[in-house]
C-alpha cells in the first residue's frame, strides 16, 4: 500500500502529484436509464444534455422556478445509462421530487450510492473505476459564459466510481488523503460546489457558474427566464470572492462564519483550506458592492477571533447586464 500522510500540507502535495486518492464519502450516486433519459434531463436541468456523448463529462444545476439554485451534479453518460453524481444531504428527498417528474417518460431513476463509491483523484484515473468524471472547470463550456477573469490555479480534479466491494483495492495504487485537501485546492482554483455554497438564495451567476453548469441558448427548463434575466438585464445581489486570511491567529473560520466591512455585515464564509502555498484562505459570498479596496474581518464563531482578510476578485460586481438597457429599450420600442 502506498504510503499515507497525515499533515494536510503534505497531503495536497501528494495528492496533486497524483499520487494519492480521496474516498468521498458525502457523496451520493444515482443513474437514469431508459430512452427519453437524456432529454427528460435536459428538460429539468440547466445544461443541455440532449444530445450528451458517451463519456463526456458534464456539469448541472437543478434551480427553482425563481433561478435559485437547488442543488448541482457531475454527470457522465455511458451510452445506455446516465451517471449522476451529487452530494448526500436532503438525498431522499430528492429521489422522490425526481420521481415525480418522470410523468410519462421512458425514464428510470435508480440511486446506486451502496454500490458504488466515489473517490477524487487529480490528474490520474483510478484503473478500476466504472465510470470517471474529469471536472470541466475552469474552462467556458458550450454556451455558457464567465464573467470573471478566472484562477491561475491549475486543477485537474476527477471523481472516479468505483464499486463498493473494490474500492479497498484502491488504496493498493493509491495513498488516501483527506478531504481537507480538495477544501483547500477548490478553495485557490475559485470552484464553488454543493452544499458548501449554496443556500435559499444562491444564483448561477454568484459563483461565476454560468461557465460550466448552465447553457445559456438551450430549450425552456425550469428557472430559465430567472437566469436570462439576470444575466441580459440585472445584476445578481451577492459574488463569491477568495479570501486571504490573516495567519497569525490560532482560529480558522468555519462554514457559515460571518464577514463584515467595518460593523457592516456583507457576507458569510462557504468553505476555508489551508493552502500549502497560499496559506488560510476561504471562499465567501458577499454583497455585490463590497468595496474591494476595503479589508473585511471574519468573526470566527469558535474561539471568538477575528481575523483580516484580503479580497480577491472571482465575481466583479459588474456581473450580469450583458445586454446594453438602452439598445433593449430602443428595439421594444421599435418593435411596439
Amino acid at each position: 500500500m502506498a504510503q499515507s500522510f497525515a499533515n494536510p500540507l503534505v497531503e495536497q502535495r501528494e495528492f496533486i502529484a497524483g499520487k494519492s486518492a480521496i474516498l468521498l464519502e458525502d457523496k451520493a450516486v444515482l443513474t437514469v436509464s431508459g430512452d427519453d433519459r437524456l432529454t427528460w434531463l435536459n428538460d429539468v436541468l440547466s445544461q443541455k444534455l440532449d444530445d450528451l456523448q458517451p463519456n463526456t463529462s458534464m456539469e448541472a444545476l437543478w434551480l427553482d422556478p425563481q433561478g435559485h439554485i437547488v442543488r448541482d451534479f457531475h454527470i457522465v453518460d455511458d451510452g445506455e445509462t446516465t451517471w449522476l453524481i451529487t452530494y448526500k444531504k436532503s438525498f431522499p428527498e430528492l429521489l422522490t421530487q425526481l420521481q415525480r417528474m418522470v410523468f410519462r417518460a421512458k425514464v428510470v431513476i435508480t440511486d446506486r450510492t451502496e454500490d458504488f463509491s466515489v473517490v477524487a483523484t487529480w490528474g490520474k484515473n483510478i484503473s478500476g473505476a466504472v465510470i470517471v468524471w474529469q471536472d470541466p472547470w475552469p474552462e467556458i463550456s458550450i454556451g455558457g459564459y464567465r464573467y470573471g477573469e478566472g484562477s491561475q490555479e491549475a486543477w485537474f480534479y476527477s471523481e472516479n466510481l468505483v464499486k463498493s466491494s473494490e474500492v479497498d483495492q484502491v488504496w493498493n495504487e493509491f495513498g488516501k488523503a483527506g478531504t481537507m485537501v480538495i477544501d483547500a485546492l477548490r478553495v485557490a482554483s475559485h470552484r464553488p460546489a454543493g452544499p458548501n455554497e449554496i443556500d435559499e438564495k444562491s444564483l448561477p451567476h454568484e459563483y461565476d457558474w454560468l461557465s460550466t453548469a448552465v447553457h445559456l441558448n438551450k430549450g425552456c427548463y425550469r428557472g430559465q427566464e430567472a437566469v436570462a434575466k439576470v444575466h441580459n438585464l440585472g445584476h445578481p445581489p451577492r459574488r463569491l470572492v477568495l479570501l486571504h486570511l490573516d495567519g497569525s491567529g490560532h482560529a480558522l473560520p468555519e462554514l457559515g462564519d460571518e464577514v463584515y466591512l467595518g460593523e457592516d455585515l456583507v457576507g458569510k464564509i462557504t468553505t476555508v483550506g489551508q493552502h500549502y502555498e497560499m496559506g488560510p484562505i476561504a471562499l465567501a459570498v458577499v454583497k455585490r458592492n463590497t468595496s474591494l479596496a476595503e479589508v473585511l474581518t471574519v468573526h470566527c464563531i469558535n474561539g471568538g477571533e477575528r481575523l483580516s482578510a484580503q479580497q480577491e476578485v472571482i465575481v466583479p460586481a459588474s456581473a450580469g447586464a450583458v445586454v446594453d438597457l438602452g439598445e433593449f429599450r430602443a428595439k421594444r420600442g421599435k418593435e411596439s
